[in-house]
Parts: C-alpha cells; structure tokens; sequence
C-alpha cells in the first residue's frame, strides 16, 4: 500500500511538470521570436540622373543590391531631370537627386511638397582652352565661347560671371550654345584652340580627346571668390509626404547616403567602376572626373545660405528658373 502510494506521489509530480512544461513553452518560443527577429527595414524609391549628381549615390545603390542597407532601396537612374520630375509629382519616388533649381521648380509647382534636405554636388562646371589666353572671366572679352545650356542654369551662372566681369554677355562674348555635351566636345576636336564653358565629365572627355586642351577657369571657384557663397548643383530632394510617415528610415537614408558620398571621395578607382557598372560614366573617364565633381553632404544652415544665394542669382535673371518663387523659409528641410 505504501509502494502504490509513492508511486501515485511521483506520477502526479510528472504529470503537474508537464502541464508546466506546456503552458511556459509558448510564453517562451515568444520571447525569443521577439528578440531574435530582424530588424524590420524600409523599402524607399529613391532616383538619380546620369551624370555628376549620381556619383554620391553610386556606393549606396551597389551596397542595396549586396543586402548591406539597413533600408531597401528601389531606384531608378534616369537620363534626363524631367523623368525624375514626373516620378516625383506622381508619387512614384520617395526620394531623388536633382538639379537645385529643379527642386525649387518641385517645391513651387507642389506647394511644399517636395523638399531639399542636402546639397549633394556643387559646381561642375569648367572653362578649357586650347591655348594659354584665358586667366580670369575678363580675358573671355572678344572670344567665342561654346557651351551647353542656353535657358537653364549654366547659362545664367556664365552671364552672372561676366556681368559681374564689367562685360555684356550679348557683346562683348560671342556665346555659341550646342544641345548637347557631346556636341561642344566634338566642336573642340575640330577647333583645337577654340575655348568652351563644359560640364564633368565631359571636360575630361574633351582633354582626353585633344591633350593640348587645359581648364582655364574653374567656375565654382570664381563664383566664390565674387560672392562668398558657392554654386550649387546637385540637392537630395524628398516627399513631404513620405518623409512624415517615415522619419526614421530618411534619417537612415541621409546616414547611409553620407557614407556613400564619403567613400566616392575616398574610394575613386572603386567608385570609377562602379559607375561603369551602372552605366553611368566609363570607368576610364570616371577616375578622372570624380575629383573635379566636389561630391559633397552638407544639410542645415550652411545648406540654406548657398542653395538660397544660388538660387538667388538666378530668380533675378530668370524667376522663372526656380518656378517663380524663393521660399526660403518652408523650402528646406531643417536638422
């Protein structure tokens, strides 16, 4: 009788730790679902154009494909700014690099809704020659001068230059303006000592193309010298919309986008490649453009005070040229 009862006892401790067993199983596997699950991530449509504007962008769009973002990125390189545009008025991107008086033109024609948060490229613009003439914007006078750009910003950054130079632009310059790039280069293979206001990486194309070619001037250094500020070209622009619902993972971008930037500056036989890899540049021409590209990341204050004495330039020549209006004051986005 005693034997049964002991037997009965451990029975029933067995089957009470069982029970125990089964009703903290599931508080447990729980536990470590929750603690071991990754990382939740955001998908982001983001766009960049062909050209010097991608070069920061290039090292974040190769680590998205490698899985190595905290965000996952969907991104479009473009041909042209106005596929970027239309992306962006249609909500079909979240995030884009364009040109900077491109996204006053969005930030007007959406009221508000696109907004700048960094300046990515500063000037790219250069004035080669083929012989040695040209040692400041006062010795373009009675020079015929080839450029791209007639009605957009490289036209009225060049007219600026030269009024502020004592010369009319309609004058004292004889300004022959091609549709493309490409066009300007071909234009110096044929006039040798011709001189021509290009775009990187172009200059490097037109010099590869004829070595007796020199830069002259650079533009965005005597843009600086007469007004203390710099030539913006290139801004990372966003969605008022998207940025609302999603701050965490645009901060997580305007991060893992610096980075980028970083490593284009640090990295330029690295980054040569990967541009040519996203056909955006040829390597070849790419590891010899980057260091005149002035790939940069600069947000805040110092973002607002040159994008806005830029675009400033360029309302009083044109108003049009940045949709017709400088709201300064809800146009960028503060840290």
């Amino acid at each position: 009788m005693y034997k049964k009862l002991i037997t009965l006892i451990l029975m029933g401790c067995i089957f009470l730790t069982m029970l125990s067993g089964c009703s903290s199983n599931p508080q447990q596997t729980t536990k470590n679902e929750s603690t071991e699950a990754p990382t939740q991530t955001s998908e982001i449509r983001i766009g960049c154009m062909k050209g010097p504007t991608a070069i920061g962008m290039i090292r974040l769009l190769s680590e998205s494909d490698a899985g190595n973002t905290t965000n996952t990125y969907q991104y479009t390189i473009a041909g042209a700014a106005d596929e970027l545009s239309a992306a962006l008025l249609k909500g079909d991107l979240d995030i884009a690099s364009v040109p900077c008086n491109l996204a006053s033109v969005l930030y007007n024609k959406t009221d508000g809704e696109i907004l700048t948060a960094a300046i990515n490229t500063l000037g790219v613009l250069y004035i080669v020659e083929g012989g040695s003439s040209i040692k400041t914007i006062s010795d373009l006078a009675g020079k015929t001068l080839y450029s791209t750009g007639q009605g957009t910003t490289p036209e009225y950054t060049l007219r600026y230059l030269l009024t502020c130079a004592g010369l009319d632009p309609d004058k004292d310059v004889t300004i022959e303006y091609k549709s493309e790039a490409s066009e300007v280069v071909a234009t110096l293979s044929q006039h040798p000592n011709a001189a021509a206001m290009l775009p990187q990486p172009f200059v490097i194309s037109a010099m590869n193309n004829n070595p007796d070619l020199r830069i002259a001037l650079d533009i965005t250094k005597e843009w600086e010298a007469l007004t203390q500020n710099t030539v913006v070209t290139g801004v990372i622009v966003v969605r008022k919309t998207f940025l609302e619902q999603n701050p965490e993972a645009f901060r997580t971008f305007l991060t893992e986008y610096q980075s980028s930037a970083e490593y284009a500056n640090n990295s330029v036989d690295e980054t040569a490649a990967l541009l040519e890899q996203y056909d955006v540049f040829k390597a070849a021409i790419a590891k010899k453009a980057i260091p005149y590209c002035n790939v940069v990341f600069i947000t805040g204050k110092e973002m607002k005070e040159n994008a806005t004495a830029y675009l400033q330039v360029l309302y009083d020549q044109n108003p049009a040229s940045i949709g017709g209006n400088l709201k300064e004051e809800m146009f960028y986005l503060e840290e």
